[in-house]
């Protein structure tokens, strides 16, 4: 039995491992779990949505939903809007824009809606040479950032009817710089925020300015309403109103206009201060009224009540503006024959007939959906004279512009 015991206490112990082998085993898992956990924990949240370049789905409104960059490979050059497009703010993204043209020929239409917004960064930038942006009848407002548009490095805007509305901005509502080209048509600024510059800026040599009929109201900026720095030139033609422009922290009347730097200059063409001179009112041009030798049809009498200018929009495929927007006391309704009243006009093949009253002495401008000739039954006479009005055609519309209540006949050329 002793030898047994013996053998029994000669056999080797059953192996272990050692104790540091297994610390290190468990300190490896460790580290193997952790390493996707912390490389979770450290993936940056995004801030911005993702920009899309050249989207051809647009939102609701007739513009892109997100942020967006156009060239000319986008398949969309031509924007129509159908509502007010809201550009909601993002993150730290500040010194973005929201639309963003490098190349190629744009176009948006806006029908007399708004683009409102973001309110921390540009609403559009208009960058490089052989690009362009035409923006016809639209507001622009509520955009902050360091300024709301933006064209530069040889870049072209061209705006027809378009107004800044109650933008605040730390720089300009409407900057131009590196050798950009703008062209503004009757356009307005107001109630704007500027913060270091005027209300328009061209800035550095080759940048250049020109303003034909145009209405500056109720604006704050540092100094200057309206500033040519650095070799950039402005140049006022037509019809420009400064009115109720002030100095930031204060009632000071801020400067209409002002230069500074060599090469730099504003060019004054027609200038006035006060309600009198209008953009958008030019008078329109009557003929010496001949003597009917047939009586004469009575005059379009007044509606009840008149059609939204947005149903009026929507059915007819015309747009409308007001000096003082569409909800300042101008009505419209759509005319039939009866409602024009004039049979020779009748006889003539009228394409189409708005009869406008209210506040029309603000000055009114009605685009046709076609291209043709119009003419103005005014509504101060009874019978009421026929004249005819000059006409621009802007993109397929033909438009004219009024100061009286009356009627307004498109007939073909």
């Amino acid at each position: 039995m002793n030898t047994h015991i013996r053998e029994i206490r000669k056999r080797p112990p059953p192996p272990h491992l050692p104790i540091r082998n297994v610390l290190l085993c468990c300190l490896f898992l460790i580290l193997f779990l952790a390493v996707p956990i912390a490389s979770q924990a450290q993936t940056p949240v995004p801030t911005t949505p993702p920009r899309e370049d050249n989207p051809t789905v647009m939102a609701p409104c007739g513009l892109p939903a997100t942020f967006a960059r156009f060239d000319t490979n986008a398949t969309v050059k031509t924007f129509n809007m159908t509502a007010d497009c809201y550009f909601n703010s993002w993150g730290t993204n500040a010194g973005s824009a929201f639309l963003f043209f490098i190349s190629g020929e744009f176009t948006i239409n806006g029908n007399g809606y708004r683009i409102i917004g973001p309110s921390n960064s540009f609403s559009l930038f208009v960058q490089f040479a052989n690009t362009t942006l035409n923006l016809n009848n639209v507001t622009i407002q509520g955009s902050g950032g360091t300024n709301t548009v933006t064209v530069t490095s040889s870049a072209t805007l061209n705006a027809s009817r378009v107004i800044f509305q109650d933008n605040t901005n730390t720089s300009s509502p409407l900057f131009v710089s590196a050798a950009a080209q703008v062209n503004l048509d009757d356009v307005q600024f107001l109630g704007n925020t500027s913060g270091q510059r005027g209300v328009i800026t061209a800035n550095a040599s080759g940048s250049s300015v020109v303003i034909t009929n145009g209405v500056f109201r109720g604006n704050t900026a540092p100094a200057n309403v309206v500033e040519a720095r650095d070799g950039g030139a402005v140049r006022l033609e037509g019809c420009i109103v400064f009115e109720s422009n002030v100095r930031t922290g204060g009632s000071t009347p801020a400067s209409s206009t002002a230069s500074s730097g060599v090469g730099s200059s504003v060019t004054n063409n027609s200038v006035s201060s006060g309600p009198v001179c209008l953009a958008t009112t030019p008078q329109p041009k009557k003929k010496k009224k001949e003597k009917d030798p047939t009586p004469a049809p009575t005059s379009t009498p007044r509606p009840q009540i008149a059609a939204t200018h947005v149903a009026l929009q929507a059915a007819t495929g015309a747009t409308f503006g007001a000096t003082f927007g569409l909800d300042s006391g101008v009505h419209f309704r759509q005319l039939d024959g009866a409602g024009i009243g004039i049979q020779s006009i009748i006889d003539a093949g009228y394409l189409e007939a708005f009869d406008v009253w209210g506040y029309v002495e603000q000055g009114v401008e009605v685009c046709f959906s076609q291209v043709g000739r119009v003419v103005f039954l005014d509504a101060r006479t009874s019978p009421r004279a026929i004249v005819p009005l000059e006409s621009t055609v802007v993109n397929g519309q033909t438009c004219v512009s009024i100061n009286s209540p009356g009627s307004l006949v498109l007939l073909p050329n």
